[in-house]
């Protein structure tokens, strides 16, 4: 599913994202507003009309399975005319297995039809995670996820849409079941305006990265997705892999490690996957963590409290949390953590879904049965009603084997009635013992979840628990003026602490000071930054290998969100 709030950023529109969200207008919707619908919708200078009715047009044309670029009207918001751009890009490649003896055993016109389908089907499977069809070469595709509009998560978009792919291709309702192979790599490369054509200018790419990515299809077993060490290093551990170890691919320089990609993980959030490893050291937020034990010591009593924790990204919103959640050791309270996702912006309860799988430990390959069973034992604890649970049940799209009572309930009755058995569940547990409730990056929020979690600020005063909202600085809290609410904005680190945090990288270990001073500079004080271009450069062989990766790897300025430098 797209994510309209990335989309309209990304257009540099983002001041009317709180109107599109308002008025539920998700990807199914967008493509077909209107002149009207936007004045509908607040907009009202003509240029910004114009400019989203040209980006909406060409969303319909990617639906179509058009491989259009968009058109010139959105491409000045992208690069001027006749410059082009450096950007951090994760190129797909998706290839029809077996297209060879399709041709040869199928008549021509049936040909057409399957490849025509298959095309739609990657097209429409890439704009669910905001890829862009560049080209079609025969039963080939070429896909753009961070050009030409950027997501931070680009390369994990690309690989999730890779999976999705495979499943999808092989439900295509064509004469012969079909396969396909996909190909994933992560680069820098230079895009724009490169190739003069008459009145018109096509947008290109250069460098290794499509090749590359080309070639790693080309090694893919049927149904594989293969992705390079570029892309995998973005990952975390988002996903199972299995090392294939070092391959020579023709027209690359030189062996690359290949990584084919098994299954989606199942880890508790975006922190854990992306922080995998041991945790850094926390540096430069111990006024912060002091401040978050008083508020915790101050909800224990009875008087519930809420944290509002506003950073911009890499800041150490989520590490700061985990910091809080490391000093509690030792002591018994509940602890109930919510994911929202920017993939995930208008699916209702997303994090809610996902704490509650987590909380009940469902696995993708439990039956139905099993599910239900574990979903139980854990609701069992807190006496929920078994209204509620088959309520609770439903959210998780579980089948009621007959354990549950039919609710005879309208949509809009369910939705108020999740709402309350979720806002009853946590007073329950705050009965037993006290609640932390870690809600992470608000600002990609659904609206539902937000409704809940204006619910939960509401009651917190009466139940002993804690309830941390993280969330960056365009996300416009409603929650600030409330009591027993408390506001933290955490600041760039300075050079000193920086120093510090590179020094605690490091250990024994020592930088040359040109490469210490680079990434005191190009880091800007943002700690994932600081922690990201120091690990790179540790794994480096030797100090020239060291200085390229630091020259090569882009600043936060441009890494959030645009990954992109301008040339």
């Amino acid at each position: 599913m797209m994510d309209v709030g990335s989309w309209l950023r990304g257009l540099g529109l983002g001041q009317y994202e709180a109107a599109f969200r308002e008025n539920a207008i998700d990807d199914t919707i967008l493509p077909n507003l209107t002149a009207e619908d936007l004045k509908d919708l607040g907009v009202g200078i003509v240029g910004h009309r114009r400019k989203l009715l040209d980006a909406i047009a060409a969303l319909r044309a990617d639906a179509s399975g058009q491989a259009q670029p968009p058109d010139a009207h959105q491409a000045t918001d992208i690069t001027a005319k006749g410059t082009a751009e450096r950007r951090q890009v994760t190129v797909m490649f998706a290839d029809l297995v077996g297209s060879t003896a399709l041709s040869a055993s199928m008549d021509p016109e049936d040909l057409r039809e399957v490849i025509s389908a298959y095309q739609k089907c990657v097209a429409e499977t890439v704009r669910h995670f905001g890829g862009f069809v560049a080209r079609y070469l025969g039963d080939g595709v070429l896909v753009y996820f961070g050009y030409p509009h950027a997501h931070e998560d680009d390369a994990e978009r690309a690989v999730r849409a890779g999976l999705e792919l495979i499943t999808a291709v092989a439900g295509l309702k064509t004469c012969a079941p079909q396969q396909v192979r996909v190909g994933i790599a992560t680069g820098l490369v230079v895009v724009g305006h490169l190739i003069p054509s008459g009145e018109s200018e096509e947008r290109g790419m250069v460098g290794e990265t499509p090749n590359l990515a080309a070639r790693l299809q080309s090694i893919a077993e049927p149904n594989m997705v293969v992705i390079a060490e570029s892309t995998r290093r973005l990952l975390g551990s988002f996903f199972q892999l299995d090392d294939l170890g070092m391959k020579s691919l023709k027209g690359i320089g030189g062996p690359v490690r290949a990584w084919a990609v098994l299954r989606a993980s199942s880890v508790e959030g975006r922190f854990e996957a992306l922080h995998a490893t041991d945790l850094t050291a926390l540096v430069g937020r111990e006024e912060e963590t002091e401040l978050l034990l008083r508020c915790w010591s101050k909800a224990k009593t009875g008087e519930g409290q809420v944290v509002l924790l506003t950073g911009e990204a890499g800041i150490g919103k989520s590490r700061l949390a985990v910091a809080l959640v490391e000093r509690l050791a030792g002591e018994q309270y509940t602890r109930l953590r919510y994911f929202c996702s920017p993939q995930h912006t208008n699916s209702a309860l997303y994090p809610i879904i996902g704490q509650m799988e987590h909380a009940s430990g469902l696995a993708h390959d439990d039956t139905p049965q099993a599910r239900l069973d574990k979903l139980n034992a854990v609701l069992e604890q807190t006496s929920t009603s078994i209204e509620d649970a088959a309520l609770f049940a439903q959210m998780l799209s579980l089948p009621n084997d007959g354990r549950y009572p039919l609710l005879d309930l309208t949509p809009q009755q369910r939705r108020q009635r999740t709402l309350e058995a979720l806002t009853a569940q946590a007073a329950k547990l705050a009965t037993q013992h006290p609640v932390l409730m870690i809600f992470e990056d608000a600002h990609w929020a659904d609206p539902t979840s937000l409704e809940l979690l204006n619910r939960t600020v509401d009651q917190i005063k009466t139940i002993p628990a804690l309830l941390i909202v993280t969330f960056r600085p365009e996300f416009q809290a409603p929650w600030a003026e409330n009591s027993r609410v408390t506001s933290v904005t955490l600041n760039r680190l300075g050079k000193g602490e920086v120093a510090a945090l590179i020094a605690r990288l490091v250990g024994n270990k020592e930088l040359p000071a040109d490469v210490m001073a680079e990434i005191l500079e190009r880091t800007d004080g943002i700690p994932l930054f600081v922690e990201e271009m120091t690990k790179a450069v540790l794994e480096a062989e030797g100090e020239v290998e060291a200085r390229r990766i630091v020259a090569a790897i882009p600043s936060p300025a441009v890494r959030v969100p645009a990954t992109c430098t301008h040339r």
